[in-house]
């Protein structure tokens, strides 16, 4: 499996093996102190893919993305926190947000997910 590294552009295509990241994400110093931590795969002109590990209970405080966003669970259950009501997002879901939408996020377990952000040049 190609390594890529996401300050390069792009060539062709690429995978990953999301569980062996999500693995060696565990014992990075973030995941540790603060039960979350995130790692950004692609960042092309007009994408963003971001894989993100929390441990149970943490949280990822209020904010908002200017892009329109995708949550892509692959391991655990997520609460994403939206202005008018809650949506648990379990293993093999996957909820898309509308730009501009204020929301946090809760691990309601152990949780690996993709959040992934289309994305224009001026940002």
């Amino acid at each position: 499996m190609a390594k890529h590294t996401p300050d390069v552009p792009l060539r062709g295509a690429v995978s990953f093996d999301l569980t062996a990241l999500a693995q060696e994400m565990r014992q990075e110093d973030s995941y540790l102190r603060e039960g979350h931590t995130a790692r950004t795969l692609a960042r092309e002109a007009d994408l963003r893919v971001v894989l993100i590990v929390m441990k149970t209970d943490s949280m990822m405080a209020a904010h908002t993305a200017n892009e329109t966003a995708s949550v892509q669970v692959i391991a655990g259950r997520v609460q994403i926190k939206l202005p008018e009501r809650r949506e648990e997002v379990s293993a093999g879901e996957l909820l898309l947000i509308e730009r501009g939408i204020k929301h946090d996020v809760v691990a309601s377990s152990d949780s690996v997910f993709v959040l992934t952000l289309g994305w224009t040049e001026k940002q």
